[in-house]
This record gives C-alpha cells, sequence and structure tokens, in this order.
C-alpha cells in the first residue's frame, strides 16, 4: 500500500533530499522502466525516478510535458498521474511488500538546462546561458533546433530604463555549460507556480 502525494515543485534542487538515491541506483533504474510506459500513455516525459531508501521508503517521481509543448504540468494532470502511477507500483510483480510513499512533481522552472529538450520546453523564456568559452549570455529562447540555441540577447542599460535586445546569437549546445530560466511573473500561471501548489494526498 502507498500514499501518493501530487506535488507540483519549482524546484527540485536543493530541497535537503541528500539521502535520495542517484540516477544509476538499480532500484530506481528498474521502476523508471516499470512506470515509464504508463507516463508515455498520458502524453508525458518522465524526467527521473529517484528513491529515498528505508523501512519506509518515498519514491520520488518527476513527470514534465512533451519537448515540443509549451507551458507546465498542471496541478491536475499531476493528480491524475499520481493514481496511475500509484496503481502500477501497487501492482509491481516484483514488489518486496515494503510501504512506500509516491510524491509525484513536475520540475518547475528551477530546473537547470542541461539537455536539448530543456531548452526546446524553455522556448519563448528569458534564461541566463553559462557559456563555454565565450562571454554568458541573458536573453530570450528565439529557437531551438539540433545543434542549439538562438538567443536575443539583453543588453544592459541604466536602472530604470527599458533593456534593449542586442542581434540573435546562436549557441551551440556543445559550447553551453547549463543554462537556468529567468523567472516572469507573467509566465508563473503556465508553470504551475500558483501560491499553495501541494496537491492531495490519497490512500493507494
Amino acid at each position: 500500500m502507498s500514499n501518493s502525494e501530487a506535488t507540483a515543485s519549482s524546484d527540485l534542487t536543493g530541497t535537503g533530499k541528500a539521502d535520495a538515491a542517484p540516477a544509476n541506483n538499480p532500484e530506481a533504474a528498474r521502476l523508471r522502466a516499470l512506470l515509464e510506459p504508463a507516463v508515455q500513455a498520458n502524453r508525458l516525459y518522465l524526467e527521473d525516478v529517484a528513491i529515498v531508501a528505508g523501512s519506509h521508503r518515498v519514491v520520488h517521481v518527476v513527470v514534465d510535458l512533451p519537448q515540443e509543448e509549451t507551458g507546465g504540468v498542471s496541478l491536475d494532470v499531476i493528480a491524475d498521474i499520481s493514481k496511475v502511477l500509484s496503481d502500477v507500483l501497487d501492482n509491481d510483480p516484483a514488489d518486496d511488500g515494503r510501504p512506500y510513499d509516491l510524491e509525484v512533481s513536475s520540475p518547475g522552472v528551477g530546473r537547470p538546462l542541461t539537455e536539448p529538450r530543456h531548452w526546446h520546453r524553455a522556448k519563448g523564456r528569458m534564461v541566463k546561458v553559462n557559456v563555454a568559452q565565450g562571454d554568458n549570455v541573458t536573453g530570450r529562447i528565439q529557437s531551438v533546433d539540433d545543434g542549439g540555441v538562438m538567443i536575443i540577447p539583453e543588453i544592459a542599460v541604466k536602472k530604470g530604463m527599458k533593456p534593449k535586445q542586442g542581434d540573435p546569437v546562436k549557441l551551440p549546445f556543445d559550447r553551453i555549460r547549463n543554462g537556468k530560466v529567468e523567472i516572469e511573473f507573467s509566465h508563473l500561471s503556465e508553470d504551475g507556480l500558483e501560491p499553495e501548489h501541494n496537491g492531495p494526498s490519497e490512500e493507494a
């Protein structure tokens, strides 16, 4: 039996979950393979599965929209997929019978942009880009293709003045260390970051 909790997390880093199993943990990898078909069947992408080990395990599942879609994963979608995944885990043929909590969340805008799909998902957003062998860039993502990211940079101006836009800059993926979305209040609702964004808990 499990307790499943639906959350729409704005950032899964720095949450104090130091005991979570690393991505190469065999049990986390097994559960990822078990859960992924159900996630994909619900038109979502399985971003990560992590486990806090112990007599009462916690299974953390992070789901996202496909890279071609914009916006964030809604609370209703998180709640629905939580029920689906809880049923899958309750019927896991390799389960050892220990109780567990299932926590399902979305990555949110605080996720570092480290993979091409992350950049696709952030298209149109303002980002800070950590560039290898060059100056770092802050600007808006204009487009993303197989080779890299087209950024329209923002040029710093005096305080109180409207930022100016520079000429588009193409940054190949092999020159990008990582990036981070800049929070813009106009985008909060589409990222599922409304106040009190914890979803329902239910007994599976």
